[in-house]
């Protein structure tokens, strides 16, 4: 029983963990977002995403220059909304969500999304996007 609390605890760690990296994205606050990354962390875009050009992004710079920036240079405003964490074993927790996002170009979009987060030792370690690619597709390209 005592191994099924532990795991529990860390489940729930985890958790907490992930909805401090949200509220730091919330906020702009990228220095902590990139704090919060393994060095080795391995980013994964979903497949179709424009950014998944540098898939898999190795450690935290590599995230911040080819996810981040362009992201932040592309869009007018992208916010993540209607989050909810879900609590796994092994290490894991998922994110549902939405990307409430304008782009330079003026078209916005409104995307379901998921987030496939791993965690070892308090640090995020692999990160995996699950999005309506068409949306962003079609809002880049219209």
């Amino acid at each position: 029983m005592k191994a099924h609390e532990d795991d529990l605890k860390i489940a729930t760690q985890n958790k907490s963990i992930i909805e401090g990296l949200y509220k730091a994205f919330a906020t702009g606050d990228i220095p902590t977002v990139l704090g919060m990354m393994d060095s080795n962390i391995v980013w994964n875009e979903a497949e179709g995403n424009a950014y998944a050009d540098g898939n898999p992004y190795k450690g935290p710079e590599a995230v911040l220059n080819g996810v981040f920036a362009r992201i932040g240079a592309e869009h007018e405003y992208f916010n993540l909304k209607d989050i909810e964490l879900h609590e796994m074993y092994n290490d894991k927790v998922l994110a549902n969500l939405r990307y409430d996002a304008k782009r330079n170009n003026g078209n916005s979009y409104d995307a379901q999304v998921a987030h496939f987060w791993t965690l070892k030792d308090g640090k995020v370690i692999a990160f995996q996007q699950y999005v309506d690619t068409k949306k962003l597709h079609d809002a880049m390209n219209e």
